[in-house]
C-alpha cells in the first residue's frame, strides 16, 4: 500500500486552502518602501480605473518591513507584491524560501536619488559626501584618532558652512532610503579618511555606517510627510528622502547641492549626481493566477505610459531606465523570470 507523507498531505491541504480562501481576497495586496509608495500608488489607481480588476491596496511599511511581511509565507494574509528602494538581501531571500515564499520576480522600474533637503526659507546647503560623514558618523577622526563625534555646527566641520546647530532628520535602519543613504553617503565619506581607510572587516564597516545617537540625527519614521512639516518648523534642519518625494514638495524644499551637484531629474538620469539607487518592487509568483489580476497589473507597471520617459510616472520623479535596459527588464517582469541569486 502506498504510503503518503504527512508534509506533502499538508503542503497540498495548505495550497488547496489558499486557493479556496484566495478567492475572498480579490483585490491585489501590495507593501513595502515609503519612496516607491507613490508610483504604486499611481499605478494602482490606474489599473482600478482601466483593467476589469479592483485598485490594489498599496500600504507603506519600509523597505525591511515590507520584506517582513511578503517572506512571512504564501497564502490569502500575506502580500502579493513588495516595494523595495534597494535589492532584496540574500538573507531575505533566504527568509522567504523558509516560510515557502521560493519563486520571486525581482522588478526593477528604474531611479530615484537621495537628498538632503531644507526649506526655502533658509538658504540652500552645497555638502559634500566626507562633511555629511563627520556631521553623522558616530565616532571621527580628531588628531588622528578616532573620538565619538564632537561636532554640534555645520561651520564647526568647516568654516564655509552655516554656523548653525546639526540637525538631520532621516529615515529609520528599516527603510531602504536609509540602507542606501549609508551605502552611498557614509560608505564613501569615510573612505575620504586614513584613520579609518586603515580599518578592516567589521570595525570599518562599523566606523563607516553608524549613525551619532545624541540628537544631531533624529529618526523620523517612515512617513516623509512628517520629515516635511518638521522642516517647515525648522527651516535650519534637514531632511533625508528619495529625490521623488523633493519634487513632490519642490513649493516647500531645496534640495542641497552634493559635491557641487544639485538633484534634478537631468542630473539623476544622466549620474553626474552621484547619490543616486535603482527602485524595485518584488511579485509572489505562487500568488499568480490565485489573486486576481497581479500579471495584468506588471503589465500595466512596465507598461510604456507608466514607466517610458513621457510616462505618467516620470511626472512623479521617477527617473526612467535607458531604453535598452528598460526593454530587457520588460520582458524579464512580464514573463515572470524567477530571481536567481
Amino acid at each position: 500500500m502506498k504510503k503518503h507523507h504527512p508534509f506533502a498531505a499538508a503542503l497540498a491541504l495548505a495550497l488547496l486552502g489558499f486557493a479556496c480562501t484566495a478567492e475572498a481576497r480579490d483585490e491585489i495586496r501590495i507593501v513595502g518602501s515609503s519612496t516607491v509608495f507613490p508610483f504604486s500608488t499611481a499605478v494602482a489607481e490606474q489599473f482600478g480605473k482601466t483593467g476589469g480588476f479592483k485598485t490594489p491596496v498599496v500600504e507603506s511599511t519600509g523597505t525591511g518591513g515590507g520584506f517582513k511581511l511578503f517572506c512571512a509565507g504564501a497564502g490569502e494574509d500575506t502580500p502579493d507584491i513588495s516595494n523595495a528602494s534597494r535589492a532584496i538581501k540574500a538573507s531575505e531571500v533566504e527568509a522567504c524560501a523558509q516560510n515557502g515564499v521560493t519563486e520571486i520576480t525581482e522588478v526593477k522600474i528604474g531611479y530615484d536619488g537621495i537628498v538632503l533637503a531644507n526649506s526655502k526659507k533658509h538658504g540652500q546647503f552645497a555638502l559634500t559626501v566626507k562633511q555629511i560623514w563627520l556631521a553623522l558618523a558616530k565616532t571621527v577622526p580628531v588628531d588622528g584618532k578616532l573620538v565619538p563625534n564632537p561636532y554640534q555646527t555645520w561651520a564647526g566641520i568647516d568654516p564655509s558652512l552655516p554656523a548653525e546647530k546639526i540637525e538631520v532628520l532621516g529615515p529609520p535602519p528599516t527603510s531602504g532610503t536609509r540602507d542606501a543613504f549609508v551605502e552611498l553617503v557614509m560608505d564613501k565619506g569615510c573612505e575620504e579618511f586614513p584613520e579609518v581607510a586603515a580599518l578592516e572587516g567589521d570595525a570599518k564597516k562599523e566606523t563607516c555606517q553608524a549613525i551619532r545617537e545624541d540628537g544631531a540625527f533624529i529618526e523620523a519614521g517612515e512617513n516623509d510627510n512628517l520629515i516635511v512639516q518638521k522642516l517647515e518648523a525648522n527651516p535650519k534642519a534637514l531632511g533625508i528622502f528619495g529625490y521623488s518625494f523633493l519634487e513632490q514638495n519642490a513649493d516647500k524644499l531645496q534640495g542641497s547641492q552634493m559635491d557641487g551637484v544639485a538633484p534634478t531629474f537631468e542630473t539623476i538620469a544622466d549620474g553626474s549626481y552621484e547619490v543616486s539607487r535603482p527602485l524595485f518592487f518584488y511579485v509572489k509568483n505562487a500568488h499568480v493566477g490565485v489573486v486576481p489580476g497581479v500579471k495584468e497589473f506588471v503589465a500595466e507597471f512596465m507598461s510604456e505610459k507608466a514607466i517610458g520617459e513621457e510616462g505618467y510616472l516620470a511626472d512623479k520623479g521617477l527617473i526612467p531606465m535607458p531604453d535598452s535596459e528598460r526593454d530587457e527588464m520588460i520582458s524579464s517582469a512580464v514573463a515572470l523570470t524567477p530571481l536567481s541569486m
